[in-house]
């Protein structure tokens, strides 16, 4: 990779600069493409005796009936480091969690190894660290690296533990790039570098009102990322001019009740709404879409909408949503990396993989430019962003993250994007 001559992070001249070569290292490394015929596998709901529980996004778990390897042999043991570099750079995972925590842990520090093992001539050495699924072994296993002389945190997964991370980083000015898909932990100096169900909740309203859709239904679970996914809703919807003439809430797994309730504005030959959000996975999505079909549901008439939950076998299969649109990230930049990931590890990767790896990647980057000193708030939050596995993607000032996703379309059980992902994020959306 090309070497930049600056070295300040200071100087619009400097820092386009940098943003540039940070954004084409990424993406050579990432591999990003548009549009995809097979998605990749999604992650489903951890159990609760696991770690704290988050959206789906958050466990990297495959769905049910999808069968999980554990680490293959070769692989290293928590308390590891990986490379070799002056800069040293921490990755904090669950390594030691109960059940399939572990195995998410381990495909995302495979990654990490993956990442640096080609971006050639790394200046940093990752050390790798368990926090074992808690926020106390988070911040244990954050002070620890601290004090080994990691000058930016990678990870923890959990929503608390990253919390903890941060707690334990900010106060020694070290930034912590965090995967919780829990925005309300973010923060200047502690970064998100996930899929939050809000940047997909705005790109699936904002698509489908520029495809002339005027009102909407809502079927929200009781959850706490149905609950996130409604409240962005409502901004997204009242932005776009759209009206919600319908929104109903369900316990999770229980929607038949409210499905009911609300078939006068989905059903019929004249339903009042013309789209229908529906912020579910695999899990939840199969007994929605039987009520649907009880109720005389029609999604030729009312556009099924969703998130990258629905970016999953299960959900591609379902009658009922054929045709339904979902925001998601770009499927061919996971496949490319799990191609490679497989001929290494002869394993499947969780498709949380790629932020580890970008992360690594990112990382690798900016210690090439300038060292321990690029890991700074100023740099980390450059409006260009930076080009990785999954797209485009950029952080905001706090803590939250822009993402470049596509529209995809359910079609004859496959997803087939049919407004692809932007390269490039416009400064100030």
């Amino acid at each position: 990779m090309a070497r930049v001559g600056c070295f300040a992070a200071t100087g619009l001249k400097c820092r386009a600069a940098l943003a540039a070569v940070l954004a084409g290292a990424l993406l050579v490394s990432g591999c990003v493409g548009s549009g995809s015929k097979a998605p990749p596998r999604k992650a489903s709901r951890p159990q609760a005796a696991q770690a704290p529980v988050e959206p789906a996004y958050a466990a990297g778990v495959a769905p049910a009936g999808t069968p999980m390897q554990g680490a293959p042999s070769g692989t290293s043991m928590p308390g590891t480091a990986i490379g070799n570099g002056p800069v040293k750079v921490a990755l904090i995972l669950p390594l030691t969690s109960p059940g399939q925590g572990a195995v998410v842990a381990q495909s995302m520090r495979n990654a990490a190894e993956l990442a640096l093992g080609e971006f050639q001539g790394a200046d940093i050495t990752v050390l790798v660290k368990d926090d074992r699924g808690t926020p106390e072994g988070a911040q244990s296993a954050t002070s620890q690296a601290l004090a080994e002389g990691a000058d930016l945190i990678i990870g923890p997964l959990f929503a608390g533990s990253v919390q903890a991370a941060g707690q334990a980083a900010r106060p020694m000015g070290k930034p912590v790039i965090g995967f919780s898909t829990d925005a309300s932990v973010a923060t200047r100096g502690v970064y998100l570098l996930s899929f939050l169900v809000q940047q997909e909740v705005d790109r699936i309203v904002s698509f489908a009102a520029a495809q002339g859709r005027r009102s909407v239904a809502a079927l929200i679970p009781e959850t706490t990322y149905g609950r996130v996914a409604e409240a962005r809703l409502q901004l997204a919807a009242a932005r776009q001019g759209m009206r919600i003439v319908a929104l109903e809430r369900y316990p999770a797994g229980q929607p038949q009740a409210a499905v009911q309730r609300m078939a006068h504005a989905i059903g019929g030959t004249a339903p009042q709404a013309d789209t229908l959000f529906m912020p579910e996975g695999g899990d939840g999505l199969p007994a929605i879409a039987q009520a649907l079909q009880t109720a005389g549901f029609n999604a030729q008439q009312v556009k099924p909408l969703g998130t990258g939950l629905w970016n999953e076998p299960r959900v591609l299969a379902l009658p009922a949503l054929q045709g339904g649109w979902f925001a998601a990230p770009d499927n061919r930049g996971f496949e490319a990396f799990a191609e490679r990931y497989r001929a290494r590890y002869n394993t499947e990767p969780v498709r949380l993989a790629t932020l580890s790896y970008d992360a690594v990647t990112l990382a690798a980057a900016l210690a090439r430019m300038q060292g321990a000193q690029a890991f700074n708030d100023g740099m980390l939050t450059t409006p260009a962003g930076f080009a990785g596995a999954d797209g485009v993607f950029r952080f905001n000032p706090d803590g939250t993250n822009d993402r470049a996703l596509t529209v995809q379309e359910i079609r004859g059980g496959a997803a087939v994007a049919i407004s692809g992902a932007p390269r490039t994020l416009v400064a100030g959306n």
